[in-house]
């Protein structure tokens, strides 16, 4: 078996071994606490080859969002052995338990852990699998060391499970506090589907959480002015495809503040059905329900503005 090269010492990688760049995802749920928040980016930049390239928090979601890139290394078969996100992420979950009880938290987004789930995605040359190679690894850490349990979905899983099939099961989208809040952990103690990794039990100051791999994904939110929570989702079933709308689209409404809505939305093939196309159905889907929107906005960069910035930051850190 091959031995792991000390990859945080060596100075002197080139080019083609940054063209292999993955992507982590980490949506923790918390954005009102700065000190836990502090604490968790502090762990993120333990390692110098480890980028956060966007931040995305909100207050009334109470949800942050970090997007990490790094190269990752492969044996002399071509298989994947190291990158620097697989223990800057456990290091970022570690923070994250230790600063975050998951029964005092409340927000207008659906959430089932302090981590709530981690996605990774394959840039500039690296392949799916490499991402879900990530994806287990971290998962099997997660599970093990902090005793959370761990649902793997998209590539990471053995049959693809879908993310949102395995939300639908545990009760993600169900609010449980005033009929558009989450608040606490609200579900069984013994989990109705036993996770891919950890312990069956939940603790209920950490929750579960779910992480998997797949194909490049964009997040966009579009505003609505309006309080009616049942015309909105409405208008967010009407969108997604599960609704029979946009093909590939996936929607939900969520209280945003004391008069708007957001009609949330998942374009897990952005190239083929974009935000303009969604931002056109659901002001005309709005429109007819007398509702003014606002222009939506991605809550993420695009790939290639992930990858430009991280060769920028490994450029200016070699220089």
């Amino acid at each position: 078996m091959d031995s792991v090269p000390n990859y945080n010492n060596d100075k002197k990688k080139t080019m083609k071994q940054y063209s292999m760049l993955l992507c982590c995802k980490v949506y923790i749920s918390e954005t009102r606490n700065k000190q836990a928040l502090d604490s968790i980016e502090r762990a993120a930049r333990q390692d110098p080859e480890t980028l956060i390239v966007n931040k995305f928090t909100d207050h009334d979601y109470n949800r942050a969002g970090y997007s990490l890139v790094s190269y990752v290394a492969h044996d002399s078969i071509g298989c994947p052995i190291y990158t620097p996100l697989h223990q800057t992420v456990v290091a970022m979950a570690e923070a994250a338990y230790e600063a975050i009880n998951l029964e005092t938290h409340c927000g207008s987004h659906p959430r089932l852990g302090v981590i709530d789930d981690i996605v990774c995605h394959p840039l500039a040359r690296a392949s799916l699998d490499e991402a879900a190679w990530l994806a287990k690894t971290i998962a099997s850490d997660i599970g093990s060391r902090f005793q959370v349990p761990v649902y793997l979905f998209g590539a990471a899983h053995p049959t693809r499970n879908t993310l949102v099939t395995i939300r639908r099961e545990l009760g993600y989208y169900r609010p449980n506090s005033l009929g558009n809040l989450w608040a606490g952990w609200a579900q069984p103690e013994i989990l109705p589907e036993k996770p891919d990794e950890g312990p069956e039990m939940v603790s209920r100051s950490r929750g579960v959480t779910m992480i998997g791999a797949r194909p490049w994904v964009a997040t966009y939110n579009v505003p609505i002015l309006s309080t009616d929570v049942s015309a909105t989702r409405r208008i967010a079933l009407m969108v997604s495809a599960r609704g029979g709308g946009l093909p590939t689209v996936q929607a939900m409404a969520l209280v945003h503040g004391e008069d708007t809505i957001e009609i949330a939305c998942i374009l897990l093939e952005p190239n083929k059905v974009g935000a303009d196309l969604v931002q056109n159905r659901i002001e005309m889907l709005a429109a007819q329900e007398g509702f003014d929107v606002e222009k939506g906005y991605f809550t993420d960069l695009s790939p290639e503005m992930m990858v430009e910035r991280y060769m920028k930051f490994i450029s200016s850190d070699s220089s």
